[in-house]
């Protein structure tokens, strides 16, 4: 069953917090780590938009384990999970409907069937208790409607496993804040960032769907498509925001949001 869904950022500055907005992502990733503790949560579904990159289809990732390190700033760490491929493949056979491609790496099973984690998933995990876990990657060149129907099935899935699962959404938001940025400055990347954090808190993510194509080009998000594959979970499992942190520490907007079920 789904017992928590997280929305969750990827940016380097909540690993080694070194001002007050980075501060508060960085302790409101920890109180994520406390709620799967608390609520004995056995399993990840890891949502990240760095790995495995395909514009027109969803990847589920089949291989047998997931590992990788990063390193920021004096942090260095390393991580390895096994993959629970049972689950892994009941997504990828139940969503046919779907572009979507099985992802395997190396050989077909066993300690050589191994995919490198990313920083999408790499820095939430940093927080977070060690689990099985599954990891799906998100498409940008696909219809929101196909988006939002994968959602709807995967919340389907996960709903009716017995055991706990939080699935686990990296996104983080524009990427035009600021003239200092990689993609410079943009005004709708704060109306993007806004639009966004009312969504969250006001659970109404299918207002998303509305978003033009436009603002989102302009704001240079790195979370759209993710979150609307989480808002078609929550279509089909009702749950509630009870807890959200927006920061902008440096040029892209990053946020902790978590929901519960009503």
């Amino acid at each position: 069953m789904l017992s928590l869904a997280a929305v969750v950022p990827h940016g380097d500055e909540v690993l080694v917090p070194e001002d007050e907005e980075s501060l508060k992502l960085h302790r409101a990733m920890k109180f994520l780590g406390y709620e799967i503790k608390k609520r004995k949560i056995k399993e990840y579904v890891f949502v990240s938009p760095h790995n495995i990159r395909i514009d027109t289809h969803i990847g589920i990732i089949l291989t047998e384990y997931l590992e990788g390190r990063w390193k920021y700033e004096k942090l260095r760490f390393k991580r390895r999970y096994k993959v629970d491929r049972n689950l892994a493949r009941k997504i990828y056979e139940s969503t046919g409907e779907i572009p979507r491609v099985g992802i395997n790496f190396g050989a077909l099973e066993g300690e050589l069937s191994s995919l490198c984690l990313d920083w999408g998933t790499l820095i939430p995990l940093y927080f977070l208790p060690k689990r099985k876990m599954v990891l799906i990657t998100p498409a940008r060149g696909m219809e929101r409607n196909q988006l939002v129907r994968f959602g709807e099935i995967l919340g389907e899935i996960i709903e009716s496993e017995k055991r706990k699962i939080a699935l686990i959404v990296s996104a983080d938001h524009a990427h035009a804040h600021s003239e200092d940025g990689p993609y410079g400055y943009h005004p709708d990347a704060e109306k993007y960032d806004r639009r966004i954090e009312r969504a969250l808190l006001s659970n109404s993510l299918g207002n998303l769907k509305r978003m033009s194509e436009k603002l989102i080009e302009n704001a240079k998000p790195d979370s759209y498509w993710q979150l609307l594959i989480l808002y078609g979970v929550l279509k089909k499992v009702l749950m509630e925001n009870f807890f959200t942190v927006y920061g902008r520490p440096t040029y892209f907007g990053m946020a902790v949001s978590l929901f519960e079920r009503k």
